[in-house]
């Protein structure tokens, strides 16, 4: 069977460490063009990940989707460009796998959702999390009742930073620091845990501090919500200090911890009432990247689609708003 062609826009950590790496152990997929805003270092990278196409390296997106052989696109830049490149690949009918979040303000929340629905495309979000073994096996028992109904959910995730240097400290291109990095994937994790028996979130409030380095956007959030059903849960974010990042789960049979699992090798620990949950260590990446692949070939939903990704995106902009 023919190799899915997908490049990757954006040539930054994420790109570097995750996906590009998951498409060359990929059986369904491959690297076949890079956009960087330097040719130099879309060439490099291009060199590095064995990009497939003759011409594999861009700077200008337009030109990049002009490709008839490219199939789909990754996209890992910063946050606020992530609606106008996404739309530009919606419009080219390039499937599009995209990393969190999905957009940065309502009206290009409402532009990709609209867009990629018009052009009948794929849209998957980069919210790993889902494709961590010890997760998923962990959340299916949930759902599955062993732990009863879920009362509460807390989930901390911080990532100490040496100054404000960081791109999403800026305004520039970014709109959230630590709820863009890490707290937008906490918020999935309770979404994802929580929907199905609780129904939506129907209250929520938030704080934020940012007196350290007194830029524009959150240091640290904390947030608590209440679903529909009665079931409450907790965030908290951070690039002020160093914790171990944790998931705590309690039901009325019981209870589940996870703690350094939010990684991108798929380790960490798990352990319930009952004692240590074992799960096979998995790179999350290539669980992402299999079921994005397998949705296009499948013609379904991926896991996480536009639609889940638009909510996830507008809780945010609700959090911050409410500070």
């Amino acid at each position: 069977m023919k190799k899915l062609n997908i490049a990757i826009v954006g040539t930054g950590r994420i790109a570097s460490s995750g996906h590009a790496p998951a498409l060359l152990r990929s059986k369904h997929a491959q690297l076949w063009s890079v956009m960087s805003r330097d040719m130099k270092r879309a060439n490099e990278f291009a060199a590095q990940f064995k990009a497939q196409s003759k011409t594999p390296a861009y700077t200008e997106l337009d030109l990049l989707l002009q490709d008839p052989a490219l199939d789909a696109v990754i996209i890992a830049t910063p946050d606020k460009l992530h609606a106008g490149q996404a739309v530009a690949a919606a419009k080219a009918g390039k499937h599009l796998l995209l990393e969190k979040p999905l957009a940065t303000d309502a009206k290009g929340i409402a532009q990709v959702v609209a867009s990629s629905s018009q052009a009948k495309i794929t849209v998957g979000l980069c919210y790993r999390l889902h494709w961590h073994a010890g997760h998923k096996a962990i959340i299916d028992a949930v759902h599955g009742g062993k732990f009863g109904d879920i009362h509460h959910v807390r989930a901390m995730w911080t990532e100490k930073q040496a100054d404000s240097t960081n791109w999403r400290a800026s305004a520039d291109v970014g709109r959230w620091w630590s709820l863009g990095a890490n707290g937008t994937h906490l918020l999935d994790l309770c979404r994802w845990i929580l929907l199905p028996s609780q129904g939506e979130i129907v209250e929520m409030k938030c704080v934020t501090a940012h007196e350290k380095w007194q830029g524009p956007h959150d240091e640290t959030a904390a947030a608590v919500f209440r679903f529909k059903g009665g079931a409450t849960a907790e965030i908290c974010s951070s690039v002020l200090f160093e914790a171990p990042n944790r998931l705590e789960i309690y039901g009325a049979k019981g209870w589940v911890i996870c703690e350094g699992t939010f990684g991108r090798d798929g380790a960490g620990r798990i352990w319930t009432n009952e004692g240590n949950f074992d799960f096979p260590i998995a790179n999350p990446f290539d669980g992402q990247l299999d079921d994005f692949v397998q949705a296009i070939l499948q013609k379904r939903k991926p896991a996480v689609d536009a639609v889940e990704g638009a909510r996830n995106a507008e809780i945010l902009l609700k959090l911050v708003e409410e500070d």
